[in-house]
């Protein structure tokens, strides 16, 4: 897979993008740049979504929920291990044996 490119590069094709003259197509934008249309286009509707112009997910949102997730599924494991102590606990001090 390509390295990515810089945020900085992106910030600058996009505000290149939405400040274009009346008539200046996407897809001439983004050769004269020399990435393609449809990553201009991407880059793009991420930026509305960042900015605020859009309805969507924004980067910081999907970190925290990613983070959220992971520190659930490691409450969820501490958790199974404490039923399964608890019940091996409780069968070793059962009178009888």
């Amino acid at each position: 897979m390509p390295k990515p490119y810089p945020k900085e590069f992106r910030d600058d094709v996009v505000r290149v993008a939405r400040n274009r003259e009346p008539g200046v197509h996407l897809k001439q934008i983004a050769a004269d740049f020399g990435i393609s249309e449809s990553c201009l286009t991407n880059w793009m509707k991420t930026a509305d979504v960042e900015d605020g112009v859009k309805p969507g997910t924004t980067a910081a949102q999907s970190a925290t929920e990613r983070e959220l997730r992971k520190r659930v599924r490691l409450l969820e494991q501490e958790n199974e291990v404490l039923r399964r102590a608890a019940a091996y606990l409780s069968q070793a001090n059962l009178p009888g044996k």
